[in-house]
């Protein structure tokens, strides 16, 4: 992505091409932001401390958010460039070098972006899953620079500045998106389906007559859960623990992504084992 930014950034300077210039901003949103999410990983290794004893992974949701702050940036700036160059029309030279860049551009950027959003969604990291959505725009709004090329080729230089609009556009919509999931794991939302899967494994493991109560949130791309099961009122506190204890082992045997889960097993249906 570096090596296509620079690329990029000269044939910017010598075509004054807007469109290019768009894409060429979001590729450096992408060079300014794998940085911090590489150290937010490497913060989430770290061991739990008494301040932190669940760990460091939300690094990764908090680095979710600086990530788009970039992107609102490069949008801004984006559609500044673009109402100035409609106001006031450039030449552009060297298209058939900004065509080419817009190729590369997005070859590379769709390459990137299968990465990342493959090992985003293998890991549940909802983070790299955004990265990978952004690089994934950028390739589409690659391509859209050559309809500023062609426009300028037939004698019409502002549809390079409107098509730099429109980039910013798809920008802020991949924006919202991607934002939408980072703040709903840093407020502890969890997919209904991912409750609905625990409920059924655990009610599945003999012994548990039912699921009381089932609570789950992501931490970075690992999830962490409890749950209230209801069980014989007969049998021993030993034998409640042995139940609450198979329903760990089939819980983090069978749900993706699970770190860590607590199981309360109490007689049904109100007095506590």
């Amino acid at each position: 992505m570096g090596i296509t930014a620079v690329v990029q950034v000269a044939i910017v300077w010598i075509s004054g091409s807007i469109s290019l210039l768009a894409d060429t901003v979001h590729n450096l949103g992408h060079l300014a932001t794998t940085i911090p999410l590489i150290i937010a990983f490497r913060i989430g290794l770290r061991a739990p401390t008494r301040r932190y004893p669940y760990g460091f992974r939300r690094a990764e949701d908090l680095v979710g958010l600086f990530i788009g702050l970039i992107i609102a940036l490069s949008a801004a700036l984006i559609i500044w460039e673009s109402v100035r160059a409609i106001g006031q029309p450039r030449e552009l030279t060297n298209l058939g070098w900004v065509a080419a860049a817009a190729l590369v551009g997005a070859a590379g950027n769709e390459v990137v972006a299968r990465y990342r959003i493959r090992v985003g969604r293998r890991i549940s990291s909802a983070a790299l899953v955004a990265e990978g959505q952004h690089a994934r725009t950028d390739a589409l709004t690659s391509l859209a620079v050559l309809l500023g090329v062609g426009g300028a080729m037939l004698g019409y230089p502002q549809v390079d500045a409107v098509v730099g609009l429109l980039i910013a556009a798809v920008i802020l919509l991949v924006l919202w998106a991607s934002m939408r999931t980072t703040v709903h794991r840093l407020m502890d939302g969890v997919e209904p389906q991912v409750l609905a899967r625990l409920e059924e494994v655990a009610g599945s493991v003999p012994g548990v007559r039912t699921v009381r109560r089932t609570r789950a949130r992501w931490s970075g791309h690992r999830m962490e859960a409890d749950l209230e099961v209801d069980v014989d009122p007969a049998l021993t506190v030993g034998q409640a623990d042995d139940v609450a204890h198979e329903v760990r082992r089939a819980l983090t045997s069978t749900v993706p992504n699970l770190d860590g889960v607590a199981v309360h097993a109490c007689a049904a249906p109100d007095t506590a084992v």
